[in-house]
């Protein structure tokens, strides 16, 4: 069983950045974020393949944001420029055993507890 713990959350204002952190306890496959903002469902956001070379971004974060992992540290990484108040939500790391990238939820079966990110207007 997989652990994963986010940090990097926080509050800026529109047009910040942040970057968020995610640390899984072993070895993951191919690995994702995802977000869920108050009374909506949780939404794909980025995900990555197991080497890094493939990453899938939903259209609203593309030129925005960018995955990356450090598979030595068994971290991922979520870079977030020019953020907007719509960014706003729970951030949550996502793992699955397989290493090919999926942006659906349901192929994930590891996730961590989530870091609020919330971004001023």
């Amino acid at each position: 069983q997989v652990q994963l713990v986010e940090s990097g959350g926080g509050l800026v204002q529109t047009g910040g950045s942040l970057r968020l952190s995610c640390v899984a306890s072993g070895r993951t496959g191919s690995m994702g974020w995802f977000r869920q903002a108050p009374g909506k469902e949780r939404e794909f956001v980025a995900a990555i393949n197991w080497s890094g070379g493939t990453t899938y971004y939903t259209d609203s974060v593309k030129g925005r944001f960018t995955i990356s992992r450090d598979n030595v540290q068994n971290t991922l990484h979520l870079q977030m420029i020019s953020l907007k108040p719509e960014d706003t939500a729970v951030y949550y790391c996502a793992a699955r055993d397989s290493i090919v990238a999926q942006p659906t939820r349901q192929a994930y079966n590891y996730w961590g507890q989530g870091t609020q990110v919330t971004v001023s207007s």
